[in-house]
């Protein structure tokens, strides 16, 4: 009930009250209705207060509409701090300038290199910076921060050079470096086949498009690693499952399995691919999305042509999928 139809609930029965009186006002006992009445109206109020800030949509804060990054440029990031996440990897959060945000495409990635003022720049045997590309894993409308999840590699200079880092050293990232420009209910079923840290395109997608209520696509990915204990992201990967069981779900797959392991095993396989992602019979109405190393790449899909797609190859053409069905990260 409003204040305002409590107030006059509360006026209406003191009129009621008097009008139907027999005795004069000044012999009749004191009554506490009035106090009762209006107690009502400030409970009332208070309550519909109450549920009209608890039905309220939270507030996001406000962002720049221009993003710190520049796609012409590499730009200095401060690293904020690192979340160790499990033996071989670690989340690097680079602060943004306040009220900023990365403002991402989906799909997009960034290339980094060291910062112009490194005490130690990372070069090649050349005497060139070596230059990567890399996923985010934050949200693009994230104020203040871009993460990274990182996996190192004894032969990655540019992994072993992140490990190397520490908060309030800088890193140069240049972007976004579009890849591909994913729109909501474009498909209407999606394939993603990953291995290891090429997991992060994925998550891109996937965190953007089940989160939005108009999605209608069927997301299904299939996911290989060498053991559990380096499933990078399954914690997000089961609760999206559990949130969103109609548009996705996950099937991990291991090398190496412990002997307490109930799902999937070996490598991806034509087996795989067919009993769960969607068939090649869907013509346009199908993506297939692959990321991961170049030889499990080349192995599923054949291998890419430097930035270039390359032939379709590998275990999908088999299967008769085409290459407009197919994209490799």
């Amino acid at each position: 009930m409003s204040f305002v139809r409590a107030s006059l609930s509360a006026r209406t029965a003191l009129a009621n009250a008097r009008r139907y009186s027999t005795e004069p006002s000044a012999a009749k006992k004191s009554s506490n209705l009035p106090f009762y009445l209006l107690g009502g109206g400030v409970a009332g109020l208070a309550g519909y207060l109450y549920l009209d800030r608890a039905n309220a949509a939270p507030v996001k804060p406000k962002i720049s509409d221009k993003s710190p990054l520049d796609p012409q440029n590499f730009v200095d990031f401060k690293l904020k701090k690192v979340e160790p996440y499990n033996y071989n990897t670690a989340k690097f959060i680079f602060e943004l300038p306040a009220d900023t945000a990365s403002l991402l495409p989906v799909a997009s990635c960034v290339v980094v290199k060291s910062a112009a003022d490194a005490t130690t720049p990372l070069l090649d045997d050349k005497g060139k910076p070596v230059i990567r590309p890399y996923t985010p894993i934050s949200p693009s409308d994230k104020p203040g921060e871009l993460t990274f999840l990182i996996k190192k590699y004894e032969t990655g200079k540019m992994s072993k050079y992140f490990f190397d880092l520490n908060p309030g050293d800088k890193l140069s990232i240049k972007g976004p470096i579009p890849k591909f420009e994913y729109k909501i209910n474009q498909f209407e079923q999606v394939g993603m086949i990953a291995g290891g840290s090429g997991i992060t395109p994925m998550y891109q997608i996937l965190d953007y498009a089940l989160q939005d209520p108009s999605n209608k696509t069927r997301f299904t990915l299939i996911f290989a690693n060498v053991t559990e204990k380096d499933i990078l992201l399954k914690e997000e990967f089961d609760a999206l499952k559990a949130k969103y069981p109609k548009t996705f779900n996950v099937v991990y797959t291991l090398d190496k399995p412990s002997a307490g392991w109930t799902g999937t095993t070996g490598y991806v396989n034509q087996e795989l691919v067919s009993t769960h992602l969607p068939a090649a019979a869907l013509g346009e109405k199908a993506k297939i999305f692959v990321c991961g190393p170049p030889g499990q790449v080349a192995a599923i899909s054949g291998p890419k042509k430097g930035y270039q797609q390359g032939e379709l190859g590998g275990i999908l053409k088999p299967l008769g999928y085409t290459e407009e069905q197919v994209f490799k990260f």
